[in-house]
């Protein structure tokens, strides 16, 4: 029949922007070719072989959605009709292709969110951490890592209990190494990851970390086989996370209620010398109380503009990169554990605005933290 004839150039049209070379996908013509030869006018044979093809051939994290697309594309498509057709007499192997089709980008999925851990610091998306690291093992992590297009691992940090115990937090964040490490030889840093030369004696190598997104560990951490820790891990998305309490949640105001005091961050205020908001306020006395010259133009630079106030938990999370800098400045409570164990935009939220006017009234010296 005609239309199984044309199908697989119909899958290769819808399909075709993700065919690329560079994220390790076979060429278009190749998929043309292998498709035509061997599908035999089954429109089953042709989804099929494309859509394992359509596998990437290396790891790409940046891409993890890519599978889930793929299959929503084809069911939003007017392909869909055409397997549903009553005269299409491969509806129940197309029925089952999708359903094994479904099941192996959940496997590759699971495998992409399977990333190493490293327990080192507290950090919140947006912040820059530069760290001169001479652990073996980090090392070795830090050399596997760079082989990959992105160069990521995930960071968790520490919480102490109010009995003072600590514990490892279960939320973190995925970092990214952004400039090439730096190998430092007798307090000279040359390129490389590790390892000693005969300039001299290795000290260690420098590294700039980018945190990116948030996530919290989905079961046991393992040791890997190289003998660093890993685990899954499921990725946390702010404005999902907000849906969701709208949606299910008990309060169905309180993303409301955290929208609206997130705005009390940015508009004037009362209370303020100069009448400034909460944010201009505190980066006014930073400025006072820099430890270098310049640290709070870089930080600023580093976190990029202040999300906008309908993003509550975005925006209590820039404010606590904000007054929690790293390095520390010594001026605000630690609450980056806080925000990233918390529930809620309106819990983020309060905890961002609570230790931004503690630090003011601390800078200011109307009411010192210590």
């Amino acid at each position: 029949m005609i239309k199984l004839t044309i199908l697989p150039l119909l899958i290769i049209i819808l399909f075709s922007n993700y065919i690329q070379n560079s994220h390790g996908f076979l060429p278009l013509g190749q998929h043309a070719s292998f498709l035509l030869r061997t599908t035999g006018g089954s429109s089953t044979k042709a989804i099929s072989s494309l859509a394992v093809a359509l596998l990437p051939t290396t790891n790409k994290n940046k891409n993890s959605n890519i599978y889930h697309d793929i299959i929503s594309r084809l069911h939003r498509s007017k392909l869909h009709s055409i397997f549903n057709n009553e005269d299409n007499k491969d509806s129940n192997s197309d029925f089952d292709f999708m359903a094994s089709l479904q099941n192996r980008i959940n496997q590759v999925q699971q495998r992409e969110n399977k990333i190493p851990l490293v327990v080192l610091d507290c950090m919140l998306p947006r912040q820059t951490l530069k760290i001169q690291v001479n652990n073996d093992l980090f090392l070795q992590l830090v050399r596997h890592q760079m082989e990959k297009e992105n160069p990521t691992f995930g960071m968790l940090g520490m919480a102490i209990l109010n009995s003072g115990e600590k514990i490892h937090l279960t939320t973190g964040v995925e970092v990214e190494i952004v400039e090439k490490p730096q190998l430092v030889l007798d307090n000279k840093s040359v390129d490389g990851v590790g390892g000693s030369n005969s300039s001299g004696s290795s000290k260690g190598v420098l590294l700039e970390l980018k945190a990116g997104r948030r996530f919290v560990i989905n079961g046991e951490v393992e040791n890997a086989m190289q003998g660093w820790t890993e685990a899954r891990v499921d990725y946390l998305d702010s404005t999902q996370q907000e849906e969701e309490e709208v949606k299910n949640g008990q309060d169905k105001m309180a993303v409301a209620r955290a929208i609206m005091k997130a705005r009390e961050l940015t508009v004037p205020n009362a209370n303020m010398e100069g009448n400034l908001s909460l944010v201009d306020r505190w980066i006014e006395l930073a400025r006072q109380n820099e430890r270098q010259v310049g640290q709070i133009d870089d930080l600023l630079e580093d976190i990029g503009e202040i999300p906008p106030e309908d993003e509550p938990s975005e925006r209590a999370l820039w404010v606590g990169a904000l007054i929690n800098p790293l390095p520390a400045m010594g001026v605000a409570m630690e609450i980056r554990p806080a925000l990233l164990t918390a529930t809620t935009a309106e819990r983020r939220v309060d905890i961002a605005c609570d230790a931004i006017l503690k630090s003011i009234r601390h800078m200011d010296g109307t009411q010192r933290m210590w």
